[in-house]
């Protein structure tokens, strides 16, 4: 399944990013989002999501704070920066015109 696995790190910047869009979130909240908005298909465990968020993080397209959760235990929100709006709005375009781009190839008919 490895192609699968190149597959989703592909995509998981533009994925968390529409995320954020909605609301900030922690990474298992993420995780979570995915799973359940996928109906299962798409599944990112929250150890593979981190090095996209910090990749975010070190571009500027998003900011972390932490949150006291109870007495001791701290939870860390992303939230999504104006940079990161208009990286996602640019991602998604390239994504559309990539997937239409394959979909041709892939349902083409000699004429």
């Amino acid at each position: 399944m490895k192609i699968q696995e190149n597959l989703k790190r592909g995509m998981t910047e533009l994925l968390i990013l529409h995320l954020l869009k909605q609301e900030d979130m922690y990474g298992y909240q993420m995780t979570q989002e995915f799973e359940k908005r996928s109906e299962g298909l798409f599944i990112l465990k929250e150890g593979t999501m981190y090095p996209s968020l910090y990749r975010l993080i070190e571009k500027g397209m998003i900011s972390d704070h932490k949150e006291l959760i109870g007495k001791r235990r701290t939870r860390v929100y992303y939230h999504i920066e104006d940079a990161g709006r208009e990286y996602f709005d640019q991602i998604y375009a390239e994504y559309l015109s990539i997937t239409e781009g394959i979909q041709k190839i892939l349902n083409y008919k000699e004429k």
